[in-house]
This record gives structure tokens, C-alpha cells and sequence, in this order.
């Protein structure tokens, strides 16, 4: 699934390439991605649009276009590749933006799990997608007292409650078992039982292992990539995540994988000891 540093890296892709294009019109092959408005008033209200500028909040690309907000949450495989009007539109590709110049974004998504939503240009911050969102890894306010106080009431494992998108958006699973390495803090581990340091460990190395991963153009794993020929290169510096029974970098213990709230776990047990 792409997270942050993927999103990222398909967000300064795109602003190569479609940056002030206009829309002609749109094909909706798959309504079920576009959440909260109908197809017809999804198709209507973008024609004529054009690309002012593209940013992201946690793992939500938006489109800025002239009077409205085009939000795209990419799930698990989501991709937009760049064609011809004219050439073969293809089994997933479920999203078409067909441009004045006879260029064609396409959303392609084999599992359908992407979902796009479109709002006035000034109702953004009032769409539920980014009203749900927590604070970006780099927000000044991302300090260890408000991690404190989203924690304490929790009893849940650390490596389930870093992937709550409502307290630190862009983490997914790859980067919070790296994040939870470099933190020296086991996975299982409550989080009301961090401490300031712990909480100070996890916001230093959320900004270190995304900036690091960002500037490798994120991670390929499995079938994931950005757009085509474009694949990243962060999994060649990952330290436990789909490292199961090779040695760690660190000390040379076995890293070992276990399920954690339904999600792949990937850790050390000697740099992530269990405190007692």
C-alpha cells in the first residue's frame, strides 16, 4: 500500500506532468470510487477544470483546479498513468481525465479500493477525508506532550495506535515497524506506557525514516509502484520490515514477524527488547 513517501513521490510526478492541463471531460467506468457526490455531478463539474496545482495530506493526493478540490486516496494499488486519448482504455483503468491537448489521465486500481471525493475549492478543510486527518509528521505542534495526551488513555499496542491516521497521518505498516526499530521500542509495547523519551524517539525517526524514504522515491514492495517505470528504492535500507529470520543490521539477532492487530510485524528482539 502506498504510504506517505509514495504518495509523495506520485504527487511531484504528476505536477510534471499534468500541471496545467484542462479538462475536456471525464469517463466514470467504475462509480463506486467516487464517494460523495454522483457520477453525473462528478463528470459535469470537472469539465472545463484546469490543474492549478497538486498537494497532499497524509496519504490524500488533491488536485487543485479552478473551482473545486479533486481528492484521491490511492488504498492499495492505486496509480495514474499518463496517455493518448486515443489509445485502448484498459480492464482498471476505472477513472479518465481526457485533457483539451489529447492527453488522458487514468486512475488504474486491479482491487477497486481507491476512492476519490470532489468539493468547492473553499469547502476543503471542511471535507470529512481531511477533517478525520491527524498532524503531518513535520507539524510544529507534533510534540511529545501531544502524543501524551492522544496516548494515555489507549492501552493498545504502539504499532497499532502509530498507524492512526487521526494522530500522525502518512504512516502505514512499512514505515511504523522501521519507525518502532530506530525507537528502540517494542512493538507490543501500550503506548500510555511510553515515556517522553520514547514519544520524542518516535517523532524524530517518523521525520528521519519518511525524509529518508521521500528521497529514495519510497518503497517498491510486491506489485506497488509510483507510475510506470517509476519504482522506489527505500527498500533497499530496511532494517526489519519483510526481513523475517535474516539478521539484523544492528546486532545480528534473528528479526522475527508476528501479528499485530491484524497487521504484519516485522521487529528485533534483542534492539526491541519487551521491558517488563
Amino acid at each position: 500500500m502506498p504510504e506517505l513517501p509514495e504518495v509523495e513521490t506520485v504527487k511531484e510526478t504528476l505536477k510534471r506532468k499534468v500541471l496545467g492541463k484542462t479538462i475536456a471531460d471525464v469517463e466514470v467506468n467504475y462509480p463506486s470510487i467516487i464517494e460523495n457526490v454522483s457520477s453525473a455531478e462528478f463528470i459535469k463539474n470537472l469539465a472545463g477544470q484546469t490543474i492549478k496545482d497538486i498537494t497532499r495530506r497524509g496519504k490524500w493526493l488533491i488536485f487543485h483546479l479552478d473551482d473545486y478540490c479533486l481528492l484521491s486516496h490511492l488504498r492499495m494499488e492505486g496509480k495514474y498513468f499518463l496517455k493518448k486519448v486515443d489509445d485502448e482504455v484498459t480492464k482498471h483503468q476505472h477513472v479518465i481525465f481526457n485533457f483539451t491537448d489529447n492527453t488522458s489521465l487514468r486512475y488504474n486500481d486491479t482491487r477497486k479500493f481507491g476512492r476519490m471525493h470532489l468539493v468547492p475549492k473553499d469547502k476543503l478543510e471542511e471535507a470529512k477525508p481531511i477533517q478525520e486527518l491527524g498532524l503531518e509528521p513535520w507539524d510544529k505542534n507534533l510534540t511529545h506532550k501531544y502524543l501524551e495526551e492522544k496516548y494515555k488513555s489507549k492501552r493498545l499496542p504502539i504499532k497499532t495506535v502509530i498507524l492512526d491516521q487521526g494522530i500522525i497521518t502518512g504512516i502505514g505498516n512499512i514505515y511504523a515497524d522501521e519507525i518502532l526499530f530506530l525507537s528502540r521500542i517494542n512493538p507490543y509495547t501500550p503506548c500510555n506506557e511510553l515515556v517522553e523519551k520514547d514519544l520524542d524517539n518516535i517523532i524524530i525517526n517518523t521525520k528521519k525514516t519518511l525524509e529518508k524514504a521521500i528521497s529514495e522515491g519510497g518503497t517498491t514492495i510486491r506489485s506497488y509502484t509510483s507510475d510506470e517505470g517509476v519504482t522506489g528504492l527505500f527498500q533497499n535500507n530496511l532494517y526489519v520490515h519483510c526481513r523475517e529470520k535474516e539478521k539484523c543490521l544492528i546486532c545480528n539477532s534473528i528479526i522475527e514477524k508476528t501479528r499485530i492487530g491484524g497487521r504484519g510485524t516485522y521487529y528485533c528482539p534483542k534492539c526491541q527488547e519487551r521491558r517488563s
